[in-house]
C-alpha cells in the first residue's frame, strides 16, 4: 500500500505532495482548502492504524479507506467465488458513495469556518 509508506503531514495535509505532486490548487488560487485537502494524510494515518487521527484530518478519507477495506473483501471472495452475483452489492455502493461524499463536503464547510 502506497498509503502505509507515506509520513502524514502534521499540520494535517500536504502528505500528497510525497508522491511527487503539486500543492493544492485551491489552497493555492483560493487560500482555502478544497474538500480532498488532508485525504492522503487521512489514508497514510489509517494504513499505519492511527485511525483516530485519520478521522481528524478527514472524516471523508477515513470512510473512503473503510470503504477499499471492504472492496478487497469482496474482490477476494469474487475470486474464490466467481458466480458470486455482484449486483447485490450495487445499491449498498452507491448509497456509500452518495453519503461519504454528503459527509466530506459537510466536513468540508465545517473545517472552512474554523
Amino acid at each position: 500500500m502506497t498509503a502505509s509508506q507515506l509520513h502524514p503531514s502534521e499540520q494535517g495535509l500536504g502528505t500528497h505532495q510525497q508522491l511527487g505532486l503539486p500543492p493544492c490548487s485551491s489552497r493555492i488560487l483560493f487560500g482555502i482548502r478544497c474538500p480532498a485537502c488532508g485525504m492522503t494524510t487521512s489514508w497514510a494515518h489509517f494504513t499505519q492504524g492511527h485511525w483516530w487521527q485519520s478521522v481528524q484530518v478527514n472524516v471523508g478519507g477515513f470512510l473512503l479507506a473503510i470503504v477499499a477495506c471492504f472492496v478487497v473483501v469482496v474482490s477476494a471472495a469474487c475470486f474464490v467465488n466467481p458466480n458470486l452475483d455482484l449486483m447485490r452489492y450495487q445499491k449498498p455502493a452507491g448509497i456509500a458513495a452518495l453519503g461519504i461524499t454528503l459527509i466530506t463536503l459537510l466536513d468540508w464547510l465545517f473545517r472552512l469556518n474554523q
